[in-house]
């Protein structure tokens, strides 16, 4: 099977091509123009896809090697995400696919970051536990068989990935603010600052990160910084590199420790990560130690299918298709699309 995938939930414009299994390419286009704002601005974040698709889907075509007519159907997301971004996309796969008389399916974004850990090998086998993090979510997922999950924890405020931007903002570090945060941490003080570790009682494995947002920007008003203001002071030097590196000790200590409590629970042995923050060194380290140390194995997907990219939404609409689900022309954008629901 050829399988085309085409993402567009937020500010990459990607487009991979799947041959039996096996990516054959994997286009991702970035939107630098969200830097100068400090995040992603919806509308041109739309824009920019509707100015890319095309030129992205020709290239993925092109680096695997194959014609238009050669693909046997198409894999796009259709939530969750930003609604506009969305409609981009799946309409382009609507279009494509009604051309080449050929079927499409519609992906879920974030059970696509899941099954990255199984486009290669080695591969989690079911049941396994899977930590989703990124910019809009944190959660603890149980996939217990082929598309079939339990939520075991949730972010009860902001996401992993966002607080990271969100800080990264009060540092002056600029958007995206996570891979800075990273970079800097590394040449950092960890214990520099003892940032709040909330776990919200035993037992529990929801998530919760304002705190700690909050708790960097009192740190730093009474330490004389005016952060997020426009040149405003902001901290400079070693002081910047031991404030990152304080802040993901806390961030990455709280989602290792409640991921181990999880797999201790639900007696896992395969545990996975899966988003955009999966590619943060830190966390991925600390996990791998964590499961030496508890004696469970860990799945990483590779750096270029932690962010937001089409090969993982080509390898879940192969995975679909081959199993005969299709999605009709009357399937919409959702920008809250709860896991699980029928693609059709």
């Amino acid at each position: 099977m050829r399988i085309l995938g085409i993402e567009t939930s937020c500010d990459e414009t990607s487009a991979a091509v799947l041959i039996d299994g096996v990516v054959r390419s994997n286009i991702i286009s970035s939107q630098l123009v969200h830097t100068r704002y400090g995040g992603v601005v919806p509308e041109l974040a739309s824009r920019a896809h509707q100015r890319l698709i095309i030129p992205v889907v020709e290239e993925a075509l092109r680096v695997a090697g194959i014609g238009k007519s050669e693909l046997n159907g198409i894999a796009v997301t259709y939530g969750p995400g930003l609604v506009g971004a969305l409609l981009v996309g799946l309409n382009f796969a609507k279009s494509f696919a009604y051309g080449l008389n050929i079927p499409y399916v519609g992906v879920h974004h974030i059970e696509a970051h899941i099954y990255a850990n199984l486009i290669d090998e080695p591969k989690p086998a079911y049941p396994f536990l899977c930590l989703i993090v990124s910019g809009g979510h944190t959660q603890l997922m149980l996939v217990e068989k082929a598309f079939e999950y339990r939520l075991i924890g949730e972010t009860l405020d902001d996401a992993a990935g966002e607080a990271y931007d969100k800080v990264a903002k009060m540092l002056g570090l600029g958007f995206p603010g996570g891979p800075m945060v990273d970079r800097l941490a590394a040449e950092g003080d960890p214990k520099f600052v003892r940032f709040p570790r909330s776990y919200l009682g035993d037992d529990n494995f929801d998530f919760s990160f304002s705190g700690i947002k909050t708790s960097m920007l009192y740190w730093l008003r009474n330490h004389g910084y005016l952060s997020g203001i426009t040149g405003a002071r902001v901290p400079e030097g070693k002081l910047v590199n031991d404030l990152c590196a304080s802040f993901q000790a806390s961030v990455v200590e709280v989602l290792v420790r409640k991921t181990t409590m999880a797999a201790k629970k639900f007696n896992i042995h395969d545990v996975a990560i899966a988003g955009g923050v999966s590619a943060n060194s830190a966390l991925r380290s600390s996990l791998r130690e964590a499961g030496a140390e508890n004696d469970f194995n860990v799945f990483i997907p590779k750096p270029e299918y932690c962010t937001d990219n089409a090969a993982m939404i080509a390898h879940v609409g192969w995975m679909k298709l081959w199993g005969g689900l299709r999605s009709g022309l009357e399937l919409g954008a959702t920008a809250t699309l709860p896991l699980g629901e029928p693609c059709g």
